[in-house]
């Protein structure tokens, strides 16, 4: 009997090892550094004329286009999949730029969205196509505007104003931006990279309160 429950353990220790790993969330990791100085949003405004800033947020940043309403899907995969599941941590909000021609559209997409998660962090905000484009270029990617307002890829921003991702990617090595169209790719690869960043603050906290 004995011998069966050793084999037992042998069996499943190496599986629970792998079960812990294929997370894809290291505890102990931080989410790489890739570009430094993005452009805070100070020539964007809410609907209501409000001030949107990046900093002391964790932010992911979504450019949305004159037809928001084309990519509610992406809107729909980052409610579920990345805000539900961090909406507790006070910190972390999403900031989605708009032409100012988009307002009504914006709107209506948010209410959309509101529907199926809460949208308190849910920031709208919009500017000049000149100003969408200033913004976009300070992140430093190789991704392209569409139309000059609009890309599917959507970007972690630190507290700091940096841009966070991934630098050794198995698919693509270094990974800037994260496709909001694509579920997999949404719930896989960015739903860790949030973990992981959220952790390395936490983390940052805890050690602060400790030292004092």
């Amino acid at each position: 009997m004995k011998k069966y429950v050793v084999l037992s353990i042998l069996f499943i220790l190496p599986i629970a090892v792998y079960m812990f790993f294929a997370t894809g969330v290291n505890n102990f990791a931080k989410l790489p550094v890739l570009s430094k100085t993005i452009e805070e949003p100070t020539a964007f405004k809410t609907a209501e004329g409000e001030a949107v800033t990046l900093k002391d947020h964790i932010t992911v940043l979504a450019f949305m286009g004159r037809s928001p309403m084309e990519y509610k899907i992406g809107a729909y995969n980052l409610a579920h999949k990345i805000f539900k599941k961090n909406e507790g941590f006070e910190e972390f909000q999403f900031l989605f730029i708009y032409p100012k021609a988009a307002t009504e559209d914006a709107l209506t997409l948010e209410n959309k969205v509101a529907e199926i998660a809460s949208t308190e962090r849910w920031i709208s905000a919009f500017g000049s196509e000149k100003d969408i484009i200033s913004m976009f270029q300070s992140l430093k990617v190789p991704y392209s505007l569409e139309n000059n307002t609009n890309t599917p890829y959507v970007f972690i921003i630190d507290k700091e104003g940096n841009l966070r991702g991934r630098n050794d990617d198995e698919d693509v090595g270094m990974m800037y931006g994260y496709n909001a169209m694509d579920i997999a790719e949404i719930n896989n690869k960015m739903s860790d990279d949030v973990k992981v960043l959220l952790a390395e603050y936490r983390r940052a906290l805890k050690k602060y309160k400790a030292d004092r």
